[in-house]
């Protein structure tokens, strides 16, 4: 597939702090400017956690409208729960260490059975609260989806070599190579419907990716993407320095 550039709206902050405080205050804004029910994806790694502190605890924590929020992940480690490598583990510990949201509004991608078996139940569970098995370009999946990007291109666990990268008929799918532990990742199309994409980068080790991502130059797995709605980047000054 031919990469297009994904541009869209630039925020650059002056570092990986800054960035997590202009992250949250767009964030509080945005959900709070949308009506009904809102449904967020979020991002594993390292970059989010301030993100998530922030969100989960102070004045943000105040203006965030729990009540009408559900909680998914973009990926997960097949791992258990408590496993310090678990992307939702992580999010507990930050976002949600003051239990701010009801747990059934919460949707961890599950970790028990085989990855595959887990990547057809957590795409079930999607569709069933999309409420069809057909996405539909004029009705998001997701009101917003939080991206990170890897010094390789990689986003979500779409990881360069794999064949998740060929897959549009899935929503959600297992990797079962390219890195330690296997992986259950959101495929293209899930990511695509979305109301907003908005890629979170810090480190001056992501600024090559990021310059070559949003110039749809390569083949990189996140400049694969065809984003359907609003696309933000937020960028510490390392990582928008490519």
């Amino acid at each position: 597939m031919t990469a297009l550039p994904i541009t869209g709206r630039e925020i650059i902050a002056d570092d990986a702090g800054a960035l997590a405080r202009a992250a949250a205050d767009w964030i509080v804004h945005t959900l709070n400017a949308l009506g009904g029910n809102l449904r967020v994806a979020l991002s594993g790694g390292s970059t989010p956690k301030e993100l998530y502190r922030l969100l989960g605890s102070g004045p943000h924590r105040d203006r965030m409208p729990w009540q009408r929020l559900e909680l998914f992940w973009g990926d997960e480690r097949f791992v258990p729960y408590d496993s310090p490598q678990s992307n939702y583990a992580m999010v507990q510990q930050t976002l949600l260490a003051s239990k701010p949201i009801a747990p059934e509004r919460v949707h961890p991608v599950p970790v028990d059975g085989t990855p595959v078996q887990s990547a057809h139940r957590y795409e079930a569970e999607l569709k069933t609260i999309y409420g069809t098995d057909r996405l539909d370009p004029a009705r998001p999946l997701f009101d917003v989806i939080l991206l990170g990007l890897g010094a390789d291109g990689h986003t979500c666990s779409l990881l360069p070599g794999q064949p998740v990268l060929e897959d549009r008929t899935h929503w959600v799918a297992a990797v079962l190579a390219g890195r330690d532990e296997p992986r259950i990742t959101l495929t293209y199309p899930s990511v695509e419907a979305s109301r907003t994409i908005a890629f979170l980068v810090a480190g001056a080790d992501k600024a090559a990716a990021v310059k070559t991502v949003r110039a749809g130059s390569s083949d990189l797995p996140a400049a694969r993407i065809r984003a359907s709605g609003e696309v933000i980047w937020f960028l510490d000054r390392a990582a928008a320095q490519g």
